[in-house]
């Protein structure tokens, strides 16, 4: 799977398509160096390879990532994306991709 969101709604889809497929690698590459994934305010992972991993086990099963952005505000390099069940911040590089910053999710019990 290509890797490389151009607008901040992109990322979230290619957040929820690497989920559903189980893309470990390409899950990384969607996040900064040094990002934070906090789930439910009790779980929490930084760095690529981590939030890979806990993505991957969080969103497992009955659980299901649905990209239902309600609200994006974009400024320059940096947007912001509200959802139902969480606030994402997201980064534009240099080479012009979007990746994740911050993610804060809850998920359904």
């Amino acid at each position: 799977m290509s890797i490389g969101a151009r607008t901040p709604e992109e990322l979230e889809t290619l957040f929820e398509d690497t989920l559903m497929l189980g893309d470990h690698q390409a899950l990384a590459a969607l996040f900064e160096d040094g990002a934070v994934l906090v789930v439910d305010d009790e779980r929490s992972a930084r760095g690529g390879e981590a939030i890979a991993r806990l993505a991957l086990v969080t969103w497992a099963g009955e659980h299901t990532y649905i990209a239902d952005s309600q609200l994006v505000v974009q400024a320059r390099d940096i947007a912001l994306i509200v959802s139902e069940r969480g606030i994402n911040v997201l980064c534009r590089d240099s080479d012009g991709i979007w990746r994740y910053a911050i993610v804060r999710q809850t998920v359904a019990s």
